[in-house]
């Protein structure tokens, strides 16, 4: 066939095309060397034409640019067919199979998708669909959805312009509404997220672009992945970052938080990071907030942690408090139930001595001071006298305040202010050891040792102390 001749087949073959195209601005078909083309009637679609040998079609008016190996003109949609491109000022995709359809700016992308916005951000995954926001009667913002578990890399940038890490979403189903930085970004199934400075996983996320906020539903988990590791999980967890750098990271219902120097739960955590690195955190809620730190053990109505460099320094508990710690057993023996050591008071403010563990940053820092302040009581083991003895003294003391001092995690004095009442047990050799003339102490075997469920031998003329914490503080008389 003769140039000339083919120009009037393409004319005559595309004319349906071309009046549909008209809806909206022209776009041609742009012949290549190779280019045939044929045309059919087909029942119930209406006039296809389908064109082989490098496809190029261009709209000059919306600068849009479609390319594949092949193609098949529909009356409502072009589909090209092997290495599809559509290529257009805000976005740019590629494909195995493109499908576009002008009427309603929409362009569907099957198999080896890779899709980039004006922002830079890209999508990869199996199926994509892109809806533009070119005509403001069909729609006034861009959306691109995806399915079968694409993978975004969102471009950032800080309030200088500078880039940011990226950060990369992965689930099974992601919507996009908007481009660049003003996008709202819904995921679904198996969400994945993962940041320069946290990692996190969910059943569906919201991300908020222009307000810097994350929400992450059903079974959310936050890892932090710099310097020091830490985990936060709940029912809800919200994000919160400012100039593209994470800040704030708040846990809703069953919150749980761990990191090297401590477990905090409660229904609610308030983790607050600086420098990527838990500098404080503050938990609250219906349920009773715990902290767990190596060395202490501590129960409140609310809890106030704070930890710069993620080494905890200062926990303040209040309402109700209770901290529990484990006796030193170098010179003694304890047994169940009586197996520690613990404060309780209206609020209770735990130093810990993070001076000395700052040439070892792998060592957490020991406790150094418990203050129990209003209706405080306390029960410690401490080290008899006799070093014979396997024993302990047992200290219990209430008064207005309490202050326990610790010497290598050992507790080293007990003083108080305004006392209400005190006792202090020193254990000595039972009677009968006394008047056998034996040391039940040297004799453990014998004396000393006490029968399964049997307790150590204390002087009868001792009222017996609590062996476990209250419940609630004690009632002043």
């Amino acid at each position: 066939m003769k140039p000339r001749s083919l120009i009037v087949s393409l004319a005559l073959a595309l004319a349906p095309h071309l009046v549909a195209a008209q809806a909206t601005t022209p776009c041609d078909l742009v012949q290549q060397p190779a280019t045939r083309i044929r045309s059919d009637s087909v029942p119930g679609v209406g006039r296809v034409s389908f064109i082989g040998g490098a496809v190029l079609i261009k709209c000059p008016a919306r600068g849009i640019t479609l390319r594949g190996d092949s193609a098949e003109m529909f009356p409502d949609h072009d589909q090209m067919i092997g290495h599809a491109v559509y290529d257009e000022p805000r976005f740019h995709v590629t494909a195995d199979f493109l499908n576009y359809f002008p009427l309603d700016e929409r362009v569907v992308a099957a198999a080896n998708v890779h899709a980039r916005l004006p922002s830079g951000s890209t999508l990869d995954g199996p199926q994509a669909e892109y809806k533009s926001a070119r005509n403001p009667r069909i729609r006034t913002r861009p959306q691109m959805s995806a399915i079968a578990r694409p993978t975004i890399h969102i471009v950032q940038q800080d309030s200088a312009g500078k880039p940011t890490p990226p950060m990369t979403v992965i689930a099974n189903t992601v919507l996009v509404d908007g481009d660049s930085t003003d996008a709202q970004i819904y995921a679904g199934g198996q969400v994945q997220i993962d940041r320069d400075s946290v990692s996190a996983t969910a059943d569906s996320a919201h991300i908020d672009q222009p307000k810097e906020t994350m929400r992450l539903m059903r079974n959310p988990v936050v890892r932090g992945k710099k310097g020091k590791p830490f985990t936060l999980k709940g029912d809800l967890i919200d994000m919160y970052s400012t100039n593209r750098k994470l800040n704030r990271v708040v846990s809703r219902a069953n919150a749980t938080a761990v990191s090297d120097s401590m477990t905090l739960k409660s229904d609610t955590i308030d983790l607050r990071v600086r420098n990527d690195l838990l500098d404080h955190a503050f938990a609250w809620g219906a349920k009773r907030a715990e902290v767990v730190s190596p060395s202490q053990h501590m129960l409140a109505d609310s809890l106030d942690v704070s930890m710069p460099g993620q080494r905890i320094q200062l926990v303040k508990a209040f309402r109700k408090a209770l901290a529990q710690g484990k006796p030193d057993t170098t010179r003694f023996l304890i047994e169940k139930p009586d197996t520690a050591d613990w404060l309780a008071g209206d609020t209770i403010t735990a130093h810990f001595d993070t001076l000395a563990a700052r040439g070892d940053t792998t060592k957490n820092p020991d406790i150094r001071q418990l203050v129990a302040k209003g209706n405080a009581s306390s029960l410690y083991h401490m080290a008899p006298n006799d070093s014979a003895e396997r024993r302990p003294a047992l200290n219990h003391v209430t008064a207005r305040v309490i202050t326990i001092n610790f010497d290598d995690r050992k507790v080293a004095t007990v003083t108080t202010v305004d006392s209400v009442s005190g006792i202090y047990i020193e254990p000595r050799p039972d009677s009968t050891a006394r008047r056998n003339g034996t040391n039940a102490a040297a004799q453990p075997n014998q004396q000393q040792t006490p029968k399964p469920g049997q307790k150590p031998a204390v002087p009868s003329s001792v009222v017996p102390l609590p062996t476990k914490p209250p419940t609630k503080p004690p009632t002043r008389p």
